[in-house]
């Protein structure tokens, strides 16, 4: 892994657009809340059913590389007494603290996703008290550079008890090996005993975002379960979802998402 290479990835994020990544991920057909032959729902599933076991909780869950997207936090924000948003980018990080606040017009509407999670959770929860929790709990959004040896700085005062993190490492690594230094690197934020629940792609090389095509390094589930172990975890579940050609739609070439909850040795 060269300082070049880490460098070249970090270039290519400064034209990341974050309303063209939401369109393209986050909007139908990919989110097609009908049936979890979609990868949407499936995503929201594999959390859902992982918090449903009420092991996964504590004072602090950090979501590592929350991007402009909240819908992985929607199924955790009954378990934690705090969420701690990161991201590499001001301009993610932005579009965050915009939808805490309620601030900006025209903003992406997550109402379907939290709906769809108060439905399959079956708790009978208004999808709008979701909503106001997870924005009461969203109470640090920090910047993150997952290639740093201690991630986020002093800016987290102790050890995560959980860990999330959606298309973020294989999205930011230009090789193998750097995914598995950033895997490393971000371990150091959980403490002993903690969980990580982990979404990303399968076999995928790029990415678009509106006019940045990013480069993504190409992971097998092997390559996944392995990184983990070697860095430490227990793997406690891992689930894999295949895409479909319906859902190839050339805004990048995925092969499929896979989800790893692991836990920390003690």
């Amino acid at each position: 892994m060269s300082t070049s290479s880490l460098s070249a990835v970090a270039e290519s994020y400064q034209m990341f657009n974050p309303r063209a990544y939401l369109q393209n991920n986050y909007m139908p057909p990919r989110a097609n809340f009908a049936s979890e032959d979609f990868v949407v729902p499936w995503k929201l599933r594999c959390l859902a059913d992982t918090f449903a076991t009420g092991e996964i909780c504590g004072r602090v869950l950090v979501d590592i590389g929350t991007g402009p997207t909240i819908y992985q936090l929607l199924s955790a924000c009954d378990f934690f007494e705090e969420i701690v948003a990161t991201d590499y980018l001001e301009v993610n990080r932005d579009v965050i603290r915009s939808w805490v606040r309620g601030e900006e017009p025209g903003a992406f509407d997550w109402s379907p996703y939290i709906q769809h999670v108060c439905k399959i959770e079956g708790k009978g929860e208004p999808w709008k008290e979701k909503e106001q929790k997870l924005k009461k709990k969203l109470k640090k959004i920090l910047p993150i550079d997952v290639h740093q040896p201690n991630p986020l700085g002093s800016l987290l005062s102790q050890p995560a008890d959980a860990l999330v993190s959606s298309f973020c490492l294989e999205a930011v690594s230009p090789d193998q090996q750097s995914f598995d230094k950033a895997l490393k690197n971000v371990t150091t934020l959980l403490k002993p005993g903690g969980h990580f629940l982990m979404i990303g792609a399968l076999e995928e090389s790029f990415y678009l975002a509106g006019e940045a095509k990013l480069m993504v390094v190409p992971v097998s589930e092997g390559h996944v379960q392995e990184a983990f172990t070697k860095n430490g975890y227990h793997i406690r579940n891992f689930r894999s979802y295949t895409m479909p050609p319906s859902l190839k739609i050339g805004v990048d070439d995925v092969q499929g998402i896979f989800f790893i909850h692991a836990q920390k040795s003690t």
